[in-house]
């Protein structure tokens, strides 16, 4: 049978849904969806890994007939970004960590959200936390390697193990393009030395994977240097 028409069996015939957030999860559950993998807002349902998420066409038509008012975004760029991001998350975060986040941070908010459910972690605006949030994007890491080394200071890559980088792995281009498709403001890339920019532009027009490729490389060099 399908879903939408079997619902009542799972809930109970009696049991009312208020637009909490809690009972916006809990329906989500009941319905067959797994929502480490969606995030939350009040207005929007995005789902970050469509396969893991299980939420089908038919599941999203079950929500919508208890919460028209709240939509299901599919944006693949967004699940792509949620790929990038829980790479580097994943080798981060530990269960209940408490993580400081930064202020007006749309994204930001939409890629840490689920790991409140996954790892139990606590998102904090202030006071004490074990990890704060550095919202440095791809774009700007790379501009920080070439700037130390047109300036002369070596290898400008290091991360700090009291911070957390959803962003690092994910380009300036992405991430606009997903904000403007969602009626979001977007945002600019950090200004460097003019020298650093108009190499990035250059290499951009000739190898445009290459802030990847510079990243990786910065990461094993520094790896090395430990040993």
């Amino acid at each position: 049978m399908d879903l939408m028409f079997d619902i009542s069996n799972l809930t109970g015939e009696e049991e009312k849904f208020t637009s909490s957030k809690k009972d916006v999860l809990k329906y989500l559950k009941i319905i067959g969806v797994d929502t480490r993998f969606i995030s939350y807002t009040p207005e929007k349902i995005y789902i970050n890994n469509l396969r893991f998420s299980k939420f089908s066409r038919t599941r999203e038509k079950t929500f919508n007939n208890q919460y028209p008012e709240i939509e299901v975004v599919r944006n693949k760029l967004f699940q792509k970004i949620c790929s990038k991001s829980s790479k580097m998350l994943s080798l981060e975060l530990k269960p209940n960590t408490r993580i400081l986040m930064p202020e007006n941070n749309y994204l930001i908010e939409l890629l840490l959200e689920p790991y409140t459910r996954k790892y139990g972690v606590e998102l904090i605006y202030s006071g004490e936390h074990d990890l704060a949030v550095n919202p440095v994007i791809l774009d700007d890491a790379v501009k920080n390697i070439f700037e130390g080394i047109f300036n002369g200071e070596g290898l400008n890559y290091n991360l700090d193990e009291n911070e957390i980088y959803p962003l690092i792995n994910v380009s300036l281009d992405w991430i606009n393009s997903f904000l403007e498709m969602d009626g979001q403001k977007l945002i600019e890339s950090e200004n460097k030395i003019e020298i650093a920019n108009s190499f990035s532009e250059f290499l951009d027009g000739v190898a445009p994977q290459f802030r990847e490729n510079v990243l990786s490389a910065a990461a094993f060099i520094k790896e090395k240097q430990k040993h």
